[in-house]
């Protein structure tokens, strides 16, 4: 693919917030997410991270997408999505990562600042991010204990996962998947919050409008944006052990949203400690 031809480069841009101090050792732990996909092919925004103990679930395939889920889903927000983590876990740790330029572009890479787990608190990992441009589409899991990054006798085991744009890109079911460049993100929305609202269950996504009606496959720029391709590559998101790493003291920036043809991120979350 064109975009493994890159230069690529690591980015300690993030924002973590820790909830509470655990009373064990903590394990040093680093995340890196990379954006697979070829040339002229999907965007993603900064990815919300978070580490529990298995009994967070962001989202349930067949249900309702949550306020916090819809907002995420359609506008690329995290912040509601960490509140409701940081109100509903016990010594939970969370973040959003970024890319050099905010969102992943193909072929970006990402790596964090030191995130300090505790192997019971901390056992499970879970994540979300929007698919740009796009009503509603997103990615994430609606397994709390689909990634166990720990034992259950505390050995830190990781991760390295592999997403596949045509099982894994869901649709909030909230929007309307109409692609009018208005109402989609990274294509024309200037405000948060627009579109055509529907009420469907949240389901794997059945691809962006066929090329010839106007859409996102029109575009230039996504010419290569079909995730429903078998094997669409999208996404690496790699957990690993960060003992060589030094401690990130950035101070952690507000959300915001900057929308338009031209530009959409979220710049990060404000951080906050119980």
């Amino acid at each position: 693919m064109e975009n493994n031809m890159k230069l690529r480069k690591v980015f300690p841009i993030l924002a973590i917030s820790l909830l509470a101090a655990s009373p064990v050792a903590a394990m040093p732990v680093k995340v890196t997410i990379e954006n697979l996909a070829p040339a002229k092919g999907n965007y993603f925004t900064p990815v919300w991270l978070g580490f529990h103990d298995g009994s967070f679930d962001i989202f349930d395939a067949g249900g309702f997408a949550s306020p916090a889920v819809q907002r995420l889903a359609e506008d690329g927000n995290a912040a509601p999505l960490d509140n409701v983590f940081q109100v509903s876990t016990t010594n939970g740790v969370s973040g959003v990562l970024s890319s050099p330029n905010i969102r992943f572009a193909p072929g970006d890479v990402a790596t964090s600042g030191i995130f300090d787990l505790d192997p019971v608190d901390n056992q499970y990992f879970s994540y979300m991010s929007m698919i740009i441009p796009s009503n509603d589409a997103f990615i994430g899991n609606d397994n709390p204990a689909a990634y166990q990054i720990f034992s259950n006798n505390g050995t830190f085991q990781g991760l390295d996962l592999f997403i596949l744009g045509n099982s894994s890109v869901m649709d909030a079911g909230s929007e309307v998947n109409d692609e009018i460049p208005v109402n989609t993100a990274f294509l024309g929305q200037t405000v948060p919050n627009t579109g055509v609202t529907e009420k469907m269950p949240i389901q794997l996504h059945a691809g962006f409008n066929p090329k010839g009606s106007g859409g996102i496959l029109d575009d230039p720029m996504f010419d290569n944006a079909d995730f429903t391709r078998t094997g669409y590559p999208l996404a690496q998101i790699r957990v690993e052990y960060a003992g060589d790493m030094k401690p990130v003291s950035t101070p952690i920036p507000g959300a915001a949203w900057l929308f338009g043809s031209a530009l959409f991120c979220l710049a990060g979350l404000k951080s906050k400690r119980k």
